[in-house]
């Protein structure tokens, strides 16, 4: 089996988040097998709804980006492959918890 037949083979059978560590997916990616992507677009509506509710796509990027940026970083500090998916939502969770608690 090939190293992307092995990562494909790990993701569908949910594993793992990732066979050699959270920087080898996408951000996109480890949040989809997280299953945490609801969560985090409740931070990013609480979000907009605090700077004014959506008014045009710039002003949401200038939103979301900065969001995905911080929550990327968390990921990178907080994660090791040794990880199993639970531990890793579990970093994701906390994460978007926080932030929500700290916009309320």
């Amino acid at each position: 089996m090939t190293d992307s037949q092995e990562t494909e083979h790990t993701e569908r059978e949910g594993s793992s988040c990732t066979p050699e560590g959270p920087d080898f997916l996408t951000l996109e990616g480890i949040i989809e097998a997280t299953g945490e992507i609801g969560h985090l677009n409740d931070l990013v509506m609480l979000c907009l709804e605090k700077e004014g509710g959506f008014t045009n796509p710039a002003a949401y990027f200038s939103v979301v980006n900065p969001i995905l940026d911080l929550l990327e970083a968390e990921i990178r500090v907080q994660c090791t492959s040794a990880m199993s998916s639970e531990e890793i939502r579990l970093v994701i969770r906390t994460w978007i918890d926080h932030e929500i608690a700290k916009l309320q």
